[in-house]
């Protein structure tokens, strides 16, 4: 072999090692963004099915603290006959 065709061979072998690289790296990045998709997809359902349905009835359950009353200010007497 001479020189110049080594060249062109280590040149052409290094090109379809750039472009294995490539596919892969495309593919991984693909998957990566199928899954990505998937995961958000599947997010999304689950918040839509877990919404609660509209006009629904709406139950309130409030604790009510006890107020305090004011002394009594007046005095009755009662008087009765024996």
């Amino acid at each position: 072999m001479t020189e110049p065709t080594r060249g062109v061979e280590r040149r052409a072998r290094r090109d379809e090692q750039r472009a294995r690289r490539r596919r892969v790296i495309r593919a991984a990045l693909a998957l990566a963004g199928a899954a990505l998709l998937f995961i958000i997809g599947l997010s999304l359902g689950r918040a839509l099915e877990d919404a609660p349905s509209p006009g629904g009835t709406q139950t309130l359950v409030r604790t009510l603290a006890p107020g305090t009353l004011p002394p009594v200010t007046r005095t009755v007497t009662v008087t009765t006959t024996p």
